[in-house]
């Protein structure tokens, strides 16, 4: 056995006598080449875990109990030089967010060759060839250039494969993956994993893979073990995980995940919140959200019950020999009134940023944010925007509210022109016109309570009210998004993930609002939490006939919420149709390769990454922006008429206004033909 950790706890001095119970009690084991994913909620402890294993828990921590065998060596028992010499040679770790791990300062030639020097004692000059191989094999077009880049200068996707690069620089036998992915788009979050995937089969080392995206579980792992609480709720191999579970735990984790096929409920949710480290009671820590609790659970942990010999759970209806059934979403999705007559109409709307040069700041050159697009959004209807980070869609939304100076051409809100709309008028305007940021944290004040937050907007557009009536209102629009009243006095940290988002949402409420524009609004939560937003702005908007742009590069969850979904490229729409045509018959080849790159809990297939980087919108590819990554395009021989055209003129839309592409490949656009 290449890793076995057991009975391992590792706690931290909270202050006022307080122990938090990060990780307390957690036993599994790892084989060289397999994958293991650490699942479960944020606070569940997997990082903990993770950093327990390389010995990197903050100065606060200790391990009241458990051990860790690498390779049969006790790593407890090593001193610090042995721990140091272990961690880059033999574990190597990918950190969950690659712009906090690579030093901005030092390039990332510096930042590859510092372990092959240090633990290999490779010299200097061989080391930089070898962090050029590096690179190269991570799939870095022109290693030899990038090599002398800074992190600033490299996409997402790109900081993610030299982190890669970095952990593998001395082909460690144990690499530990701590979401790989979170940050990253479904082409690049492809091309990652193909990467390790395939380095895995090349090199025979296992991956410790930490992620709550079920869909790659599925993908990558051979063994899962779910977490809860600090504890170990279930553990087994991914077939028996994903087929036969037995935890209510998995059941309803899975069951909150939004599917690509078509749903006519709502999302099964669980209820509640993950306790906190601090406040765990003797019983199973899962008992106040399980709708299976009895008495028993409340009393004492239930011992572990094997299931079969390569899956196990713990959990008291074992006991009873009871499984119980996967309820699924029984709710119905609300009824909606959608209008034929579009809320928001846009013409020909263009946002190009100028770059500035020299002593005279001289415009050099503009970057090509959102370019000459047309959209109409019904009433009480979504219309989802996808596409890779960078293709342009939040400075679209933030265009249609008039947050940009440089937007150009037409906004029509409720048949009026808006784009020039300026002052007081423009004030006015904003309290039918809302948005709701990506970052629930980052978007709320600290300094500021709920009341002051939600209420903020009835100070400015309806400052008449008296003090009893603004309460009133904060009351009832905190009630409407699961709220307590008695919240209003606490600030945003004491907060968690998915109560942030709905404090925002309420903000954006509050002033009854026609349209929302909604910028990534479930990115940052856990699958559990996403489901319960996800519902509540399915309710809200059956409610109050609301209009929603929804940004998002999460195609699960598009499938959820759209009605109508516009593929956004380089600036440009390449794609829109119905939520139904686009998924059964994606026609423009980015769809379908960002359809291919989704991986799912329903089937296991092979990575079909898209090639490359999204180009820079400062300098777009000439004639059609997609073709130096597009399948069709590169399988062409370059002297044919099509593989012209691609190359020298963008693509006309074919199709009427709601539904097109813009593709030079597709056949004629008629319901049940596709691309070819």
């Amino acid at each position: 056995m290449l890793l076995s950790i057991k009975n391992l706890a590792t706690h931290f001095h909270a202050g006022a006598g307080k122990i938090a119970r990060a990780v307390d009690g957690i036993s599994f084991d790892l084989e060289q080449g397999k994958t293991l994913a650490l699942v479960g909620e944020s606070g569940c402890g997997k990082t903990q875990t993770a950093f327990s294993i390389i010995r990197l828990v903050a100065e606060n921590g200790y391990h009241p109990t458990g051990e860790i065998r690498f390779r049969g060596r006790d790593l407890f028992q090593l001193n610090r030089e042995e721990m140091q010499s272990l961690r880059g040679n033999d574990i190597a770790m990918i950190f969950q967010e690659p712009m906090t791990s690579l030093n901005p300062l030092f390039r990332i030639g510096d930042q590859l060759e510092e372990p092959l020097r240090q633990h290999l004692k490779i010299a200097k000059g061989k080391s930089r060839e070898q962090a050029v191989k590096l690179l190269a094999r991570v799939g870095i077009p022109d290693p030899h250039k990038r090599i002398d880049d800074f992190p600033h200068q490299l996409s997402g996707g790109m900081k993610q494969r030299v982190m890669i690069a970095m952990a593998l620089a001395c082909e460690p036998k144990l690499l530990i993956a701590d979401e790989p992915t979170t940050a990253l788009d479904v082409t690049i979050q492809a091309q990652v994993l193909n990467l390790m995937s395939d380095l895995q089969k090349q090199t025979g080392m296992a991956i410790l893979l930490i992620t709550h995206d079920m869909g790659i579980v599925n993908q990558m792992a051979d063994d899962v073990c779910i977490m809860y609480g600090g504890r170990v709720a279930e553990y087994g191999s991914r077939e028996q995980i994903f087929h036969n579970m037995t935890h209510p735990y998995t059941q309803r984790l899975f069951s909150s995940i939004p599917k690509l096929e078509k749903t006519d409920t709502l999302l099964e949710t669980i209820p509640g919140a993950v306790p906190s480290a601090t406040e765990y009671g003797e019983g199973c820590r899962f008992a106040d959200r399980c709708p299976e609790v009895m008495d028993v659970c409340r009393e004492r942990e239930s011992k572990v019950h094997r299931v079969s010999s390569d899956h196990q759970t713990v959990c008291h209806l074992m006991e009873k020999k009871t499984v119980p059934k996967r309820s699924g979403a029984t709710a119905p999705l609300p009824i909606r009134k959608m209008d034929d007559k579009p809320l928001v109409r846009i013409r020909n709307l263009k946002t190009f940023f100028p770059v500035r040069k020299g002593v005279f700041l001289r415009v050099v050159n503009y970057v090509r944010a959102v370019d000459h697009i047309d959209l109409d959004i019904p009433k009480g209807a979504t219309l989802a925007l996808v596409g890779e980070s960078g293709c342009g869609k939040t400075t679209l939304g933030e265009s249609i509210l008039q947050l940009v100076a440089d937007a150009q051409g037409e906004i029509f809100f409720n048949d009026k022109n808006i784009m020039n709309t300026k002052g007081k008028t423009l004030q006015r305007l904003r309290k039918y016109m809302q948005i709701v940021f990506q970052d629930p944290f980052g978007s709320l004040q600290p300094r500021m309570t709920v009341e002051r937050i939600v209420g903020e907007g009835l100070d400015v557009h309806q400052p008449m009210l008296s003090s009893d009536e603004r309460n009133e209102k904060i009351a009832r629009v905190l009630e409407e998004v699961g709220l307590r009243e008695s919240m209003m006095e606490r600030y945003p940290h004491e907060f968690s993930g998915g109560q942030r988002q709905r404090i925002a949402i309420a903000r954006a409420l509050i002033l009854e609002p026609e349209f929302l524009v909604l910028d990534e609004p479930t990115s940052a939560l856990d699958v559990s939490v996403q489901a319960q937003v996800l519902n509540l702005l399915k309710e809200l908007q059956a409610r109050y006939q609301l209009t929603y742009l929804f940004i998002s590069h999460n195609l699960s969850v598009v499938r959820y919420m759209a009605d109508t979904i516009a593929i956004m490229y380089l600036g440009k729409i390449v794609e829109q149709a119905s939520a139904d045509d686009l998924f059964e018959n994606p026609r423009h080849p980015y769809t379908k390769s960002l359809l291919d790159s989704v991986p799912t809990v329903e089937i296991r297939k092979p990575f079909q990454p898209l090639s490359g980087d999204v180009p820079s919108p400062l300098n777009p590819p000439t004639g059609c922006h997609f073709h130096p990554r597009c399948p069709i395009y590169l399988n062409e021989e370059s002297g044919s008429t099509l593989a012209k055209k691609c190359t020298s003129r963008y693509p006309e839309k074919s199709g009427d206004g709601n539904s097109f592409v813009a593709c030079h490949h597709h056949q004629p656009f008629t319901t049940g033909r596709g691309a070819s």
